[in-house]
């Protein structure tokens, strides 16, 4: 919406880019929670955690895992999945046209994103606020929780900083 309200030809491109990117990853990352809501039996967030008492998911679900990450980095468009904002060809994509207030609140809302997938995928794959061993459980949960969302949000500027961009057709056949 805000690429085609801008009205601006560049904006519209990076709006029907990241259109694209999130409809061929969401398959994707919804078939990798099918796989944990079939292992823990239920679709309760906190019945999921319970379940992983014993191993957590990113142990026997190591390759479902993975792909949940890739989908979770390309639908926060962050980089090398970040082909709607590229500034060399789109004049930095869907938000081109917007300064200020407006600006801020794109940002805001990806910074955001991150942060729920980061939640996400320490709920789905590696126990929420369980400990990862049992004689640390005299820390509370909502410091492991933390802990675990930070290492994420971590992990996506640090996968920023190190891989390349790929270009629209690799991004696609890739998804």
């Amino acid at each position: 919406m805000a690429g085609w309200s801008s009205n601006s030809k560049y904006a519209f491109l990076g709006a029907l880019r990241s259109a694209a990117q999130m409809i061929s990853y969401e398959v994707a990352i919804g078939f990798t929670i099918i796989t944990v809501f079939l292992c823990a039996g239920s679709l309760n967030l906190t019945e999921i955690v319970r379940a992983q008492e014993t191993v957590w998911y990113v142990v026997p679900l190591f390759p479902m895992f993975i792909i949940f990450f890739i989908s979770a980095l390309a639908e926060t468009n962050r980089h090398p999945f970040d082909l709607p904002e590229a500034e060399a060809e789109l004049v930095s994509g869907y938000n081109v046209e917007y300064s200020a207030m407006g600006f801020a609140l794109f940002f805001l809302g990806e910074y955001g994103n991150i942060l729920l997938m980061s939640i996400t995928t320490a709920i789905l794959f590696l126990g929420g606020w369980l400990p990862p061993f049992a004689f640390l459980s005299f820390i509370p949960g909502s410091v492991w929780l933390g802990l675990k969302v930070g290492i994420f949000a971590i992990l996506f500027v640090i996968i920023r900083a190190v891989l390349p961009r790929y270009r629209y057709d690799q991004l696609m056949q890739i998804g």
